[in-house]
């Protein structure tokens, strides 16, 4: 006797019950939605059940579609960079006021030898704007006029991981899900053959690893998926030599019935995410290498970014290794790449920007490293039409102080300290308002002027012209409705165009 198969083993019973059910459920569905009585989450919540990579509608009308993040990891100083200020020269060497110091916790500055550290850097002005930029970022300000110049952000965490967790999930705790993982939530993803949320990663590898690409307690498939770019770009995406497609699929088939059975049976959206992480596997197979295969980029475009360039020769402890410019400039290509192909998100890491010493040689490395294909980047976006709908965003999850750095009685202070409380962030597409600065800081950059924004103000306009509600994208989870933006959040509309 032949054993009895799965099929034969599934009564009539069971088919009616099943499908009763499945047709019933997406009935019900389009009458609560057309009715008004089931909230767009709660059909979305349907969807992600079917494919949590779908794409779906915002809220509203969006004008954002992609969204590069670049993450400077560390902390760029903001005064070298964005934010010039001659009163330090005017000070430097000189103790700030008892008054402003007695309340501020340092990571390593010492209180009572802390002296103002003036800036060799000097700034001009650019674009139609007139928005300043230092000498160590000239392709950067030819850009000017499309970009947002952010003076006048801040944060409640003056340590990395804790700050690169506000940054990325809108609070410093462990488990929640990132600015990538709660878009394609939202929204889902276009791309068929790629992850909706994919991150490129150089340097010495961030602080806070993949905490700041997870999908918290959201289903797996909304979590980043590191990207290598070069060699094989996901590792074991390959089959194994001998393995013929044709029975990779067989075995793929096998395991997707197995696993829906289990989701018949239990209802897990991760049994879902498995299911589709599978299958997406199984695609990246072809759609990755070719995605890394530069081959097909012209000379012209090769030689904009600098994807052949040679670091620059200074000593910069902190860079992360030989090839750092070959490699930035190859991941800010890629990210064009990857959101022309549909991703969602991309994430762009670099680290580090942690100069508490040794600032002028590592932060020039560091500009030298970012400043052109990053410029290039928003160029090629904006030439081929990309911009409109593509935000880029160059962030990091703190500043640097205007004090220098006093580490171990070193008179000598040649590095600056992390700084919560003004820093500078940049904005550009995606229904950016380019071309101004917002926020102003005080003569030193040691305080906010003029319009503050909190990291979860800069959450809340984000997903704003991404057509999303940031009070009603939410998730429920062990008994609260959490939100990318916490308890916090207001949206900005200076920024939007």
């Amino acid at each position: 006797m032949h054993p009895i198969s799965a099929l034969e083993q599934f009564t009539r019973r069971d088919f009616l019950t099943t499908t009763a059910n499945g047709i019933g459920m997406m009935a019900l569905g389009s009458i609560l939605t057309q009715e008004g009585l089931m909230t767009p989450a709660s059909a979305a919540a349907l969807d992600h059940m079917q494919d949590p990579l779908a794409p779906r509608k915002p809220h509203f009308p969006a004008k954002a579609k992609n969204c590069i993040c670049i993450f400077m990891e560390g902390a760029p100083s903001q005064m070298d960079l964005f934010d010039p200020k001659p009163k330090l020269n005017d000070l430097n060497g000189q103790a700030l006021p008892e008054s402003m110091t007695k309340n501020v916790r340092f990571a390593f500055i010492k209180k009572e030898t802390a002296r103002i550290m003036g800036s060799p850097r000097t700034f001009a002005k650019h674009g139609q704007c007139g928005m300043d930029f230092s000498d160590l970022l000239p392709h950067l300000a030819t850009c000017a006029d499309d970009l947002l110049m952010v003076r006048s952000m801040h944060t409640d965490q003056f340590n990395h991981h804790p700050g690169q967790l506000l940054l990325h999930t809108g609070r410093a705790t462990f488990g929640l899900p990132t600015m990538g993982a709660w878009l394609n939530y939202g929204l889902g993803s276009e791309s068929k053959n790629l992850p909706g949320y994919v991150v490129l990663s150089a340097g010495r590898g961030t602080s806070g690893g993949a905490s700041l690409w997870q999908s918290g307690f959201l289903p797996s498939s909304y979590a980043g998926v590191l990207f290598r770019n070069q060699g094989e770009p996901v590792l074991n995406l390959k089959n194994p030599e001998g393995l013929p497609v044709a029975l990779q699929r067989r075995g793929l088939d096998a395991l997707a019935e197995l696993n829906q059975q289990r989701f018949d049976q239990m209802r897990d959206p991760e049994i879902s995410s498995r299911i589709s992480a599978y299958e997406l596997a199984f695609r990246m197979q072809s759609a990755a290498p070719e995605l890394i295969d530069l081959s097909t980029e012209s000379d012209k475009t090769l030689e904009m970014y600098g994807v052949n360039r040679e670091d620059l020769k200074v000593k910069a402890d902190r860079a992360g290794g030989p090839g750092q410019y070959k490699s930035y400039a190859t991941n800010c290509l890629l990210a064009r790449r990857l959101v022309e192909r549909g991703v969602r998100f991309v994430s762009i890491m670099h680290a580090s920007w942690d100069h508490h010493s040794n600032l002028n040689n590592e932060l020039a490395f560091n500009a030298g490293m970012a400043d052109q294909p990053i410029a290039a980047l928003i160029k090629d976006l904006k030439d081929r039409g990309m911009l409109e709908d593509t935000m880029v965003i160059w962030c990091s999850e703190f500043g640097r102080t205007p004090l220098g750095e006093n580490r171990g009685g070193n008179p000598n202070a040649t590095g600056r300290d992390h700084h919560p409380f003004a820093f500078t962030m940049l904005m550009a597409g995606g229904g950016i308002k380019g071309g101004q600065v917002y926020g102003e800081t005080d003569e030193i950059g040691w305080g906010i002027t003029k319009d503050p924004v909190h990291m979860n103000d800069f959450h809340a306009t984000m997903l704003h012209l991404f057509g999303l509600d940031h009070l009603k994208l939410t998730h429920r989870f062990q008994g609260r409705d959490f939100r990318l933006t916490d308890v916090g959040g207001k949206i900005i509309p200076a920024w939007i165009a």
